[in-house]
């Protein structure tokens, strides 16, 4: 907005489709920028999803915002370099950054997550399908 990052909550996203999480997003977007969200919007989130790539972010650390457990901070797409098959080739590539605090998140389940995110960016049918 034109005073700042504001995060609005997005209630029940586990029981949404994707039309209605974008369609809850889009809505928040347009009352942000009118400066018409309520705090209660504002309020009792438990995971953020930051993306700062909109802006040019190739990588840093989110910060979490308490009382939530975690914040998922996702970057600017790129073209890089990579390895495959033994040959380099140029990929669109993006850093993810995972921040948690550890009194509620094992590490190794907030890695399984992170893993789990990646493969699904990589390829989205595997969020269609459920895989």
């Amino acid at each position: 907005t034109p005073n700042g990052l504001v995060v609005p909550v997005v209630r029940d996203a586990d029981g949404m489709s994707f039309a209605q999480i974008e369609k809850t997003i889009a809505d928040f977007g347009l009352r942000a920028r009118d400066g018409k969200l309520t705090m209660d919007e504002m309020q009792g989130g438990t995971f953020t999803i930051s993306n700062g790539g909109v802006y040019g972010s190739l990588m840093s650390s989110p910060i979490l915002n308490p009382p939530q457990s975690g914040i998922l901070g996702m970057h600017k797409i790129q073209e890089r370099p990579v390895a495959l098959g033994g040959q380099v080739v140029i990929r669109p590539m993006m850093y993810l950054a995972l921040s948690y605090d550890h009194r509620v998140v094992d590490g190794k389940e907030a890695v399984t997550f992170l893993v789990r995110v990646k493969e699904s960016l990589e390829d989205p049918r595997r969020l269609l399908m459920d895989l």
